[in-house]
């Protein structure tokens, strides 16, 4: 996924990833390149330093995987409702 809002993976958009990673079973992660990270972290997920144009990579396994994924996809499609 594309991270199409202007400001990035700022702290909100981050909390929002969190949030929705929670509602789910499963064990999310979110990539930027190399770095790996728990989508259920905050702290992790800021550690991505994700700007506008940045390409995520969202890997879901267990119970709910694919429902998960596309749940937090559909977050950065839609810019965490910013634009």
């Amino acid at each position: 996924m594309q991270v199409v809002n202007s400001q990035g993976l700022h702290a909100r958009p981050a909390h929002q990833i969190v949030l929705e990673a929670n509602r789910f079973p499963c064990k999310i992660t979110v990539a930027n390149g190399d770095l790996v990270v728990d989508a259920k972290s905050i702290m992790s997920l800021m550690m991505l330093a994700a700007e506008k144009g940045t390409l995520l990579v969202i890997l879901a396994e267990g119970d709910q995987a694919e429902e998960a994924a596309e749940a937090i996809g559909g977050l950065i499609r839609k810019g965490f409702g910013e634009e």
